[in-house]
């Protein structure tokens, strides 16, 4: 049971307006994926993002083993990926890799990168608090892929619990 700041906070927070990103990882720990809108830019000196995973997520883990990710920053047509990777479809997280929707790595632990995505954020892990329910994590980006094909698409934001398309 919520106490009624939680439910204002959640309400509240439901009318913020927030991009919609898929982050990935890879590595020793286990490849998987999930749907953010926790992620922001913190500095573009040197370029640093943060992301928050829940810490009851099973994949929260992962990530913090692997401290290595992708934040794949979705347009507006790919809602249907955002339900599959927040869990809202059947289909399960091994079959969600062999989509042809990914770039294919050189590097077979690698992060997944989205092929459609508007960019690809890849990055690592430089700190991880624990604020709360959420692990915030501080990722220094490695590279920074913008496709060209998605430069005037539409963004897919999350705003009133719902998926929204802006641009």
């Amino acid at each position: 049971m919520l106490t009624p700041i939680q439910q204002h906070f959640r309400d509240a927070m439901a009318k913020l307006a927030a991009g919609v990103n898929i982050i990935t990882t890879n590595g020793k720990a286990g490849r998987c994926g999930l749907t953010a809108t926790a992620v922001c830019s913190v500095t573009d000196t040197p370029p640093t993002i943060l992301a928050c995973i829940n810490q009851q997520s099973l994949m929260n883990e992962v990530f913090e083993k692997n401290k290595h990710l992708c934040v794949n920053i979705l347009n507006a047509n790919q809602t249907k990926l955002a339900e599959h990777f927040a869990g809202f479809c059947e289909s399960c997280m091994d079959e969600r890799f062999t989509w042809d929707i990914w770039h294919p790595e050189q590097d077979s632990l690698a992060p997944p990168r989205l092929k459609e995505a508007i960019a690809n954020l890849t990055g690592h892990v430089i700190d991880i608090q624990e604020v709360g329910t959420h692990s915030v994590f501080l990722i220094e980006l490695d590279e920074i892929q913008l496709n060209e094909s998605q430069q005037n698409a539409q963004s897919l934001v999350y705003f009133s619990r719902n998926f929204h398309q802006v641009g």
